[in-house]
C-alpha cells in the first residue's frame, strides 16, 4: 500500500526530522514514493547479515534494534518509535549488510522508501544528506556510549541512565512526576543494560526505597524525583 496519512499529523515523512526542510508539496511527493507495511508485535522486520536498499520510517508503534552474541544472548541497541527511522547506512553504501536485527515490540506501521527514491530526493534537496549524516553520527555516539557503559559503568548507574533516557523518550508529565510506559518487557530491559532480570528487579526496588521512583505493575514506572535520580548517577 502507499504510505498512509494521519489526519492530525499528515503523511508519515512529515514526522521525520530529516525531511523538516521540505515544503508540504515535497512532503506529499515523498509520501507517494513510500510504501506502507504493517507488522505484528514480535515480527521480524530486518535480519542481521542481510542486505537492504530501503529506508524504514516508523509511522506508528515501536521497534527494537538488536544484536545477538555467539551464544545467542540479545543486546538491545536502540528502541525506535514514531518519526524515527532505520536502514540509513545503506543509503550511502548499498554493499553494506545489516549489522543488527529489527523486531516490532508493538503492532507497528512502517513506511518504506527505496534507495533510488531517496537518492532522487537528496539530489533535489542536498540538505537532507547532511541531516542523514548527523543522524548517523548520533547513532554512532549512542552505540559508543552504550559500549563504554557496558564495559565500565556500575550496573546500578546503567539502569538509572536507562530510566532517565526513557523519561525523555516515553515519559509523560504527571502531577506526581514522570510516568513511563515501559516499551519492552523486564527481560528486554535487562538485555538493554546488560544485566540479569533479577538485577533489574533489585535495583528498581532500591530506587523505590530511596523515593526516586514508584513501580506500577510490570509496565509502568513513575519517576518521582527526576533531578535527584540524575544527581544520583552523576
Amino acid at each position: 500500500m502507499s504510505c498512509s496519512h494521519d489526519k492530525m499529523l499528515g503523511p508519515c515523512p512529515k514526522k521525520v526530522p530529516i525531511f523538516g526542510a521540505l515544503s508540504e508539496e515535497e512532503i506529499l511527493k515523498v509520501a507517494k514514493m513510500a510504501k506502507h507495511t504493517q507488522f505484528k508485535k514480535g515480527e521480524l522486520l530486518l535480519h542481521e547479515g542481510e542486505k537492504s536498499n530501503r529506508l524504514f520510517i516508523v509511522n506508528k508503534g515501536q521497534v527494537k534494534v538488536s544484536k545477538f552474541t555467539i551464544d545467542g544472548k540479545e543486546q538491545i541497541l536502540y528502541i525506535l518509535t514514531s518519526g524515527e527511522f532505520f536502514g540509513e547506512l545503506h543509503l550511502f553504501n548499498n554493499e553494506e549488510v545489516n549489522n543488527f536485527s529489527v523486531y516490532a515490540i508493538a503492532d507497528t506501521e512502517i513506511c518504506i522508501i527505496t534507495k533510488d527514491d531517496i537518492d532522487r530526493i537528496m539530489e533535489a534537496n542536498p540538505e537532507i544528506s547532511i541531516k542523514l549524516l548527523k543522524a548517523l553520527t548520533k547513532r554512532l555516539a549512542h552505540t559508543e556510549t552504550l559500549v563504554q557503559n557496558l564495559a565500565t559503568k556500575d550496573p546500578e548507574v546503567r539502569i538509572a541512565h536507562m530510566i532517565l533516557e526513557f523519561c525523555q523518550k516515553f515519559g509523560t508529565e504527571e502531577s506526581g512526576g514522570i510516568l513511563i510506559h515501559l516499551p519492552i518487557t523486564r527481560e528486554e530491559v535487562a538485555s538493554y543494560v546488560g544485566v540479569t532480570r533479577e538485577t533489574i528487579s533489585r535495583k528498581f526496588s532500591k530506587f523505590e526505597s530511596l523515593g526516586l521512583i514508584s513501580q506500577q505493575g510490570n509496565k509502568k514506572l513513575l519517576v518521582k524525583e527526576y533531578v535527584a535520580l540524575k544527581e544520583y548517577v552523576e
